[in-house]
């Protein structure tokens, strides 16, 4: 790095730990890397790798934004949020998340960057399913040559260059894959440590009070002193995204040690939501939830809801699938009992990988605790024979 270059570095990474201390910490511990072979700048794991010429030409405000990007992917590049979803979309909704947020920050972003307004505030997950909705009816697969994202651009051009500059010969071939298996491994680790380092001073910056906005969108803040039910939900529903698997084929990650594992067959969530009629559940508390539950699963390509509405009885039970509103008339006002809807998911229903049961849970319970996860949501904390117990709380500007 010449001269003129280190210096509107230095000088960029100075300004975001006065301003912006998270992201010029990050900033910092970041390895830059020259590369004249991309036409702007990418970030691959714990390495930030730029154009001379066009961070040159870049004004310290947006070299700002530049490193806070950079810093962004390689804190994010070990999570493990993109499930299966497709690599190279999951990318581009990443970076449209990290943008967005970078400029609520008050950073200033380069004129080549997108950054697309109808995202701001949005998860990952959010856009991604927006980004696949609008792609929906085009071939497309998991492919590099879809690639479109700013940081995914630069990428790829890089490995097409790499790709034609390549040796063909078997064994050579061999060799370098064997180098970049263990390159891989090095990157992993180094992309493992760098997610710690990020952690950790996001820990710190939590207790100076120096968090940026918006950034519980990619990390999980920890608020001792009172809980999130917003994201205790949105976890408890993101975790059972896997649900259903098979045998054969069998997944090939370990089959060629002679271990078989069964391989992921279907992306959909089966989920289930029980909700208590008896007269005691509160309107605008039911509103509320049922809102945020919809708002999370916006971000799953595919899932099956079952929801049962019951008092002392089963009073009606529909099945939404994806897109769908989850609309519900409540029917009831007798006693509350929750055996019949335990009841009724084992006769009549495929066995959910969740249950959300919304009530008082002031009732009578099943004798024996279900196979399946239960998540009791409720104004109050209560001690329950069984499943974990979600308090939701509500705004004046809820009610």
């Amino acid at each position: 790095m010449h001269s003129q270059l280190k210096q509107k570095v230095s000088e960029a990474k100075a300004k975001l730990l006065v301003d912006y201390p998270y992201f010029g910490t990050l900033a910092s511990r970041l390895e830059l890397t020259p590369n004249d072979n991309i036409q702007a700048y990418l970030s691959n794991g714990v390495r930030f790798e730029y154009n001379d010429e066009y961070l040159l030409g870049l004004s310290q405000e947006e070299m700002a934004f530049a490193l806070s990007n950079g810093a962004m992917h390689a804190a994010l590049a070990y999570e493990n949020r993109q499930k299966n979803r497709m690599s190279w979309l999951w990318q581009l909704a990443t970076d449209h998340a990290i943008n967005n947020m970078l400029v609520s920050n008050g950073l200033e972003a380069p004129l080549e960057v997108m950054v697309d307004a109808r995202f701001e505030g949005m998860y990952a997950e959010e856009i991604y399913a927006v980004l696949k909705d609008e792609i929906q009816n085009e071939e497309f697969d998991d492919d590099e040559s879809n690639e479109t994202g700013f940081n995914e651009e630069n990428k790829k051009k890089q490995e097409q260059l790499r790709d034609a500059e390549g040796d063909h010969d078997p064994d050579k071939k061999r060799e370098q894959m064997q180098v970049e298996n263990e390159e891989r491994k090095t990157q992993i680790a180094a992309e493992e440590m760098f997610e710690q380092f990020a952690n950790d001073a996001l820990e710190k910056m939590q207790e100076r009070g120096d968090l940026p906005q918006e950034i519980e969108r990619f990390f999980t803040i920890t608020d001792h002193s009172k809980v999130d039910w917003r994201q205790e939900l949105y976890r408890a529903i993101d975790r059972h995204y896997y649900d259903n698997y098979r045998m054969m084929p069998p997944s090939k990650k370990l089959l060629y040690t002679g271990i078989y594992l069964p391989s992921l067959y279907s992306d959909t969530l089966r989920l289930a939501i029980a909700i208590d009629s008896s007269g005691s559940v509160d309107e605008v508390l039911l509103s509320t939830f049922m809102s945020e539950v919809e708002a999370i699963l916006i971000h799953f390509p595919s899932y099956i809801i079952d929801l049962i509405v019951c008092d002392a009885k089963i009073q009606s039970y529909r099945q939404f699938v994806s897109g769908e509103p989850l609309d519900v008339t409540l029917k009831g006002g007798g006693g509350t009992d929750f055996r019949p809807v335990f009841n009724y998911i084992e006769e009549q229903l495929q066995q959910p990988s969740l249950l959300l049961y919304f009530s008082d849970t002031q009732g009578t319970f099943p004798k024996v605790e279900p196979m399946y996860e239960v998540m009791w949501v409720s104004e109050e904390k209560a001690e329950l024979p069984f499943g974990e117990v979600l308090v939701v709380e509500i705004s004046a500007a809820d009610e």
